[in-house]
């Protein structure tokens, strides 16, 4: 037997080391081996891949992530209680796994990989997914350190993470997605495969990065469809005075008519928009966006 394979099975792993999932750290833990190892598989052939993970938890995806032959597996986890349980399969696959006793969302994953690209997979704790994600996407420099992610979410995100304009589901996390990677959902899982069963559905969702997206300065497109979606109701002429410049002077740089809509306008609109407005600002004057303030 593979030294995987001889670990005990994970539901006697949770009772060892008192795993029980805790609500206040987004912990939904996924058993089945057969679904854990189609997600690990989603992510591609690994070999001479450096892996991060985020909130392995038991431990179920780190160790189909080592079966599917990742040289290396980071492994970022808050709970105290899994390090021993991590520990315990580190052991077993020795210089393979490591792994990182931090916060995801305060920890900068690209100076924990060995080189470049890594890959990104994880069943993500849904309370910090968007704000990790975005992080990840604003990396820079560009193209980031990362080939691709493979990240679980709730269906919900996952909708608004592909959305494309004119969808209900279109917003601010759709647009920068699109101007930087290309976004698909591979595959839905339903609640009753996680311990809790979550009330939501979720969906496995793989992005990969663009080489060469948009010449785009992320912030003045931050800024930009911030004020576009904070009114979505409202055509573009009214939303865009939040910017404190002149709106119909940006709308006709960038092509775009004054009585349009945010939802309408699709990523490229938007890059436009993002130019013509940092031209109309002082350089070096657009303040920078919280990572939570676009999720």
């Amino acid at each position: 037997m593979n030294a995987v394979a001889e670990l005990p099975p994970l539901r006697e792993v949770i009772r060892r080391y008192d795993l029980r999932a805790k609500k206040s750290l987004g912990q939904n833990f996924l058993l089945d081996f057969n679904l854990i190892a189609r997600i690990a598989r989603a992510a591609g052939p690994l070999q001479d891949i450096d892996v991060v993970e985020i909130g392995p938890g038991p431990g179920g995806l780190t160790r189909a992530l080592l079966a599917q032959g990742a040289r290396r597996v980071i492994a970022i986890e808050r709970d105290e209680r899994a390090i021993a349980a991590l520990d315990e399969i580190a052991q077993r696959n020795p210089g393979r796994l490591e792994i990182v006793a931090a916060d995801a969302l305060e920890i900068d994953a690209r100076t924990l990989v060995a080189s470049h690209p890594a890959r990104v997979v994880a069943n993500l704790p849904y309370n910090i997914a968007s704000a990790l994600l975005v992080a990840w996407l604003s990396a820079e420099p560009w193209p980031p350190w990362y080939d691709r992610l493979v990240l679980m979410f709730q269906r919900e995100v996952a909708d608004r993470i592909v959305a494309m304009p004119g969808k209900k589901a279109y917003g601010r996390l759709s647009v920068l997605v699109g101007w930087r990677a290309e976004a698909r959902i591979l595959f839905d899982v339903a609640p009753r495969a996680f311990v809790p069963p979550p009330k939501v559905t979720s969906s496995l969702v793989r992005l990969v990065p663009r080489e060469h997206p948009l010449p785009c300065d992320r912030r003045a497109l931050e800024r930009v469809t911030q004020a576009a979606f904070g009114q979505r109701r409202k055509m573009l002429r009214q939303s865009l005075k939040s910017l404190g410049v002149d709106p119909s002077a940006l709308l006709a740089a960038a092509d775009i008519a004054p009585t349009a809509r945010a939802e309408d306008i699709p990523v490229a609109g938007f890059v436009a928009l993002a130019q013509a407005y940092s031209k109309s600002v002082s350089t070096g004057s657009l303040p920078g966006l919280t990572r939570q303030s676009i999720t």
